[in-house]
């Protein structure tokens, strides 16, 4: 199976319905839609019937339907899943996650909404935003701790207060929590997102934070604007020679595989399984996937 892409995660205000109409149009391959921190107490009910209704009624094409559900600790999460999970919503990500604990809760009751609207078990996956040091300090356990987990997300807003100092253009307060984020996702065998830049008017110093995040490790950006789209996906794509090269690897693979061998080999080297997994990932940010490959 193809891994989903999730390079672009547009945030979508869940009380603006212009903007929750049109989401898809912009090619993001996630949609976020926001109950949580854009949403005023007094419009959260507001906002998650017109979510709801939004996602029974129109067709958001490929694009990865996700919301952001207000916290634990308030009076709306509750309905919150419910509502969405009715709906059709297909990852519910959790603002504020500290610990696993906060996962195994938020799992019990997707599958009680699932339950109760007729869903099969583990259709909805589940998404963690880390926001504080705790959460930085337990990000794999938060990883590890369902199957139902597709990603985990850094939200550097309130982790930087935290952290009592301030968001800067280079990114050095963010420098740990991105590098603890991204081990933890990879070990637990999920997708790692990073956080929103928050200045849309800077497109040099946006541009060099996702060349950054990419390079880390990360899976895709958080953001906040649909002119931000374009660049990320310019950035995550493979250039020709590395999606020629990464085409030959699998076709050698192939061979090999087709001759009953166990050894493959390219103009001379060794290619042994984390090389063809590359590849694979190249073939699929290029769009352009040839299909697995198993040894």
């Amino acid at each position: 199976m193809i891994a989903k892409l999730r390079r672009t995660m547009l945030f979508v205000p869940g009380n603006n319905p212009a903007m929750v109409k049109d989401a898809h149009i912009y090619g993001s391959d996630s949609i976020i839609f926001d109950l949580e921190d854009s949403v005023s107490p007094s419009e959260k009910d507001a906002a998650r019937l017109l979510v709801r209704c939004a996602l029974e009624a129109l067709d958001y094409g490929t694009a990865e339907r996700v919301v952001r559900i207000n916290g634990l600790d308030t009076p709306w999460v509750e309905e919150d899943i419910r509502a969405m999970v009715a709906a059709g919503i297909e990852v519910v990500r959790l603002p504020k996650t500290e610990n696993a604990a906060d996962i195994h809760r938020l799992e019990r009751m997707v599958a009680e909404a699932e339950r109760e609207s007729g869903r099969p078990d583990g259709s909805v996956l589940l998404m963690a935003a880390i926001e504080s040091p705790l959460g930085v300090i337990n990000a794999y356990p938060i990883a590890a701790a369902s199957p139902r987990m597709a990603a985990i997300a850094l939200s550097a807003e309130d982790y930087v207060t935290s952290l009592k100092t301030s968001r800067s253009r280079e990114g050095v307060e963010l420098a740990e929590a991105r590098g603890r984020i991204v081990i933890a996702a990879k070990a637990a065998g999920i997708m790692a997102i990073d956080t929103v830049f928050t200045d849309v008017a800077d497109d040099e110093g946006f541009a060099r934070e996702v060349a950054l995040i990419k390079q880390m490790g990360f899976d895709g950006k958080s953001v906040i604007n649909p002119n931000q789209i374009p660049p990320v996906h310019a950035i995550y794509a493979p250039k020709q020679e590395e999606v020629q090269k990464a085409r030959r690897i699998l076709e050698a693979a192939k061979e090999a595989e087709a001759r009953g061998s166990g050894v493959t080999a390219l103009d001379g080297k060794m290619i042994d399984k984390p090389i063809i997994e590359r590849a694979q990932r190249v073939l699929e940010l290029a769009g352009r996937p040839e299909g697995p490959w198993h040894p």
